[in-house]
Parts: C-alpha cells; sequence; structure tokens
C-alpha cells in the first residue's frame, strides 16, 4: 500500500508564493521573506540570513513533515532558485526535481536529488517507490503543485498561509483546470505566523 500524496507549501492570504521579481540570488523576490517568517521563527531578511528557529505550533508542522513524508519532488525552478539549497542537507527525504535538463544525481550529507526528465507521473511513481507507506509531498515550486493538481494526483493539500498580502508575484493557484474540487477540512492549527491548514481534495 502507498502512502498518500501531499501538497504541501507556503502562500500569503492572497495566494502568492513568491513576490515581484524572484528567481535565482533573489530568492523569494521583493518582500518574500516575510511568506517564511514562521519556518525561521520571525521576521527575518535575507542581508540578516536565515533563523531556521521555529518555535510552538510552527515547530510542530515541521517536525510532523519529517515522520509524515516519505519523499520529495519538487520543480526545477525551484531547485535553481535555492542554488539546490547549497551544501545543506536540506531535507531527510530523497528529494526527485521534475526537469527538462538532464542532470547527474546529487548527493550532500543526508540529502539526495534525483532529476527526473520525463515527467510528473514517472516522478510520482520513484518517488512513491522510496516513500514506501509514507506520504509524497509535493513541495514547491508553483508551477509543480499546479501541474499534479491539474493531472488529479494529489490527495491532500496543506497550506501554510502567511498573514501578509504581496498583491503580486508568483501566484499558487493558475493552471489548475476548470474542474471543481472540493474540500474537505481536515485540520486548522494557528501561530502568530500562519495558519496552517490542511484539506482532503474530493474527486468529484
Amino acid at each position: 500500500m502507498t502512502g498518500l500524496v501531499v501538497a504541501d507549501i507556503t502562500m500569503s492570504v492572497d495566494g502568492f508564493v513568491a513576490g515581484r521579481n524572484d528567481g535565482l540570488g533573489r530568492g523569494l523576490g521583493e518582500g518574500g521573506e516575510a511568506i517564511h517568517d514562521w519556518v525561521m521563527g520571525g521576521p527575518w531578511t535575507y542581508a540578516q540570513g536565515p533563523m531556521f528557529d521555529p518555535t510552538g505550533p510552527d515547530r510542530e508542522a515541521i517536525d510532523a513533515m519529517h515522520t509524515e513524508y516519505g519523499a520529495v519532488i519538487v520543480g526545477r525552478r525551484m531547485y535553481d532558485v535555492v542554488d539546490g539549497w547549497g551544501d545543506e542537507a536540506a531535507f531527510p527525504q530523497p528529494v526527485f526535481v521534475l526537469t527538462s535538463r538532464p542532470h547527474p544525481r546529487r548527493e550532500v550529507g543526508t540529502s539526495s536529488y534525483t532529476f527526473v526528465t520525463d515527467g510528473i507521473h514517472a516522478a510520482l511513481e520513484q518517488a512513491r517507490e522510496a516513500a514506501g507507506e509514507r506520504a509524497v509531498v509535493i513541495g514547491g515550486g508553483a508551477r509543480a503543485v499546479q501541474q499534479y493538481l491539474a493531472a488529479g494526483l494529489v490527495d491532500e493539500l496543506a497550506l501554510h498561509v502567511a498573514p501578509v498580502l504581496m498583491g503580486a508575484g508568483r501566484r499558487l493557484f493558475e493552471q489548475i483546470g476548470d474542474h471543481v474540487r472540493r474540500l474537505e477540512v481536515v485540520r486548522v492549527v494557528e501561530s502568530p505566523h500562519a495558519t496552517h491548514l490542511r484539506y482532503r481534495i474530493g474527486k468529484g
């Protein structure tokens, strides 16, 4: 038996996962740091450097990810924007990178990155095999989540909604198809820096 497929991503109240002009060397774009305050433990900037010191419900949300998820799928743009997470072991789970550009498998400490060039279904098949009975998480960026939603391959949606209005940037809920998906609320947990929402996606 295989586990769930969960799209897990952070966004602003108005639905942006990054600000204007995000990209390599520009991170989350103009003002985009605020979207991830919950991960850092409070307000931060690239200039001062990430803190990675969440507390309370935010720490519990991150710890739950490490327990629940057995493999991670991300898009190549996300991987490139963060420069492959540098020399940090960013994930305890194997990571599968959706890409059209072949790249050798990469290992950094406990993190491994496999680059999949033959589409979202192939990436999911490999991730399921690696995850076993644990869940596979679609961890971003926006386009990767959109593709899996449009294909009807996502069982649950985990949203970490930051209390900020971006106004513009990279929007999450675009290009996901025109059929209605009914969402069942599974969990709502609040902190000063985010509201952690979990939905089950209806298939009808």
